[in-house]
C-alpha cells in the first residue's frame, strides 16, 4: 500500500473531514467520499444516498467506530495579503503581514518544491484558523479553516481526476460559474446553506472548496472572494510551528519514536518524505511504518522457525500499549485503537490477515 493510500485512510480519523456519499458508484464513491462535508456539526448516521459529517475510525473494517474527540487544535489566523493585492496573481513575500516571517525564514529545496506543487490558497480575512493540514507531498492535500461555527476546506487532487469529480457534482445542482482569485470554477449548491466550488485544473491539480457549518450564500460569496493564491514562501510562512514539514520531520520523529522499539531495517531518515502534515497525521504515518515493520519481522521469523525473533516482534507490538505517542493521539481519533487491535492479534500469535489494509502497509 502506498503513502497515498495511507493518507486517505488516516484522513478518516479526522472528525472534521468533509465527506459525501451521494449518486456514487465504485471508483467514483471511493474518490468522492474523501472530500465532501455537510453543515451539520454533530456526528450522525450516514445511510447510502445521504451526506453527513461523521467521526470514523481509521481504515476499512473499523469505519463504524466513533472518533473519541476533536481534531488536533493546530490553529493560526490567516491574513497574508494586503487589501490592495490584485486578484489572479500571487502575493510576494513582501506584500502582506507575513513578510517578516518570509524574509527571516529559510526553506530547503525539498520544502519549497512541495509547496510550489500545491495550489497554496489562503483566506485573506481575520478570524479564520487552520484546524487540519496534511498531504502536499505531491498533487494531493487538504487544508481546512474554521471561524466560529463555519468551516471552509480546500482539497486538491491530480488534474486527471477532475472529470470524474465534476460529472458527479452535476448530480448535485446546475453549476454556476465563479472565480476564486481569478481562477475559474463551478459552484454547486447542496442546500440553502451548503455550497462547494470546484476550480478548473491548473498546474497539474484541481481544487474543491467546500462549506461546512452554517452559511448563507452571501457569506460564502464574501469569503471565497477573499481566498487568495500566494507564493510558496508566503504559504509556508503561514503554517504554524506545529505543522510537520519535511524540514521538521527529524525533530518530530524523535518525539514520536521516543520509547518505541524499532523493527529491523527501520529507516528514520526516510520520514521526511511523508510530506507536510499536522502532528496527528504525522504520528499515524510514522507508527504505521513501525507496526508494519514489526509484523513483517514476525511473519519472517515465524516462517523461519526463529522463536526468539518471533517473541521479540510480539513483545514490541504488545508494548505499543505503553507508547506515549499513541496515548497522546487517542483523544483525537481512532488510529491508536486500530493499531492496538491489530498489534494484539499478532502478539497473541494469530495470523494477521488484513493487517496491510488495517495499518496501511506498503
Amino acid at each position: 500500500m502506498t503513502d497515498e493510500h495511507l493518507d486517505r485512510m488516516v484522513r478518516d480519523a479526522d472528525p472534521y473531514r468533509p465527506e459525501v456519499v451521494a449518486h456514487l458508484d465504485g471508483t467514483a464513491q471511493t474518490l468522492l467520499e474523501e472530500i465532501m462535508s455537510t453543515p451539520t456539526l454533530e456526528p450522525v448516521a450516514e445511510p447510502p444516498g445521504t451526506r453527513a459529517r461523521r467521526r470514523r475510525a481509521v481504515l476499512g473494517g473499523l469505519a463504524s467506530a466513533s472518533v473519541a474527540a476533536a481534531v488536533l487544535a493546530v490553529v493560526f489566523t490567516v491574513s497574508v495579503v494586503g487589501s490592495d493585492q490584485p486578484g489572479g496573481g500571487e502575493a510576494s513575500p513582501e506584500t502582506g503581514p507575513t513578510s517578516e516571517a518570509t524574509r527571516t525564514t529559510s526553506y530547503s529545496a525539498m520544502v519549497l518544491k512541495a509547496a510550489e506543487e500545491n495550489p497554496r490558497l489562503l483566506i485573506d480575512q481575520p478570524g479564520w484558523k487552520a484546524t487540519t493540514v496534511y498531504g502536499f507531498a505531491e498533487k494531493e492535500g487538504t487544508i481546512a479553516f474554521r471561524n466560529d461555527e463555519r468551516e471552509l476546506s480546500m482539497n486538491w487532487y491530480p488534474a486527471d481526476q477532475y472529470n470524474g469529480y465534476h460529472q458527479d457534482r452535476l448530480h448535485v445542482s446546475k453549476p454556476e460559474q465563479v472565480k476564486v482569485d481569478g481562477w475559474p470554477g463551478d459552484l454547486f449548491r447542496y442546500s440553502a446553506s451548503d455550497f462547494a466550488v470546484m476550480l478548473k485544473p491548473r498546474d497539474g491539480s484541481f481544487v474543491e472548496l467546500r462549506a461546512g457549518g452554517t452559511w448563507t450564500r452571501t457569506e460564502f460569496d464574501r469569503v471565497i472572494a477573499d481566498v487568495v493564491r500566494v507564493d510558496a514562501r508566503t504559504w509556508l510562512a503561514a503554517l504554524p510551528a506545529e505543522i510537520v514539514t519535511p524540514e521538521r520531520a527529524d525533530e518530530q520523529a524523535a518525539k514520536v519514536l521516543a520509547g518505541v522499539p524499532l523493527p529491523p531495517g527501520f529507516d528514520a531518515t526516510a520520514l521526511g518524505a511523508l510530506g507536510t502534515n499536522d502532528a496527528y497525521q504525522f504520528g499515524a504515518k510514522v507508527t504505521s511504518r513501525v507496526g508494519c515493520g514489526w509484523i513483517a519481522e514476525w511473519l519472517r521469523a515465524k516462517q523461519a522457525g526463529d522463536d526468539a525473533a518471533v517473541k521479540r516482534a510480539a513483545d514490541a507490538l504488545r508494548s505499543s500499549h505503553t507508547w506515549k505517542v499513541l496515548h497522546q493521539m487517542n483523544d483525537e481519533g481512532d488510529w491508536p485503537e486500530v493499531f492496538w487491535e491489530t498489534a494484539d492479534e499478532v502478539a497473541a500469535g494469530k495470523s494477521p490477515a488484513g493487517y496491510r489494509d488495517a495499518l496501511g502497509c506498503e
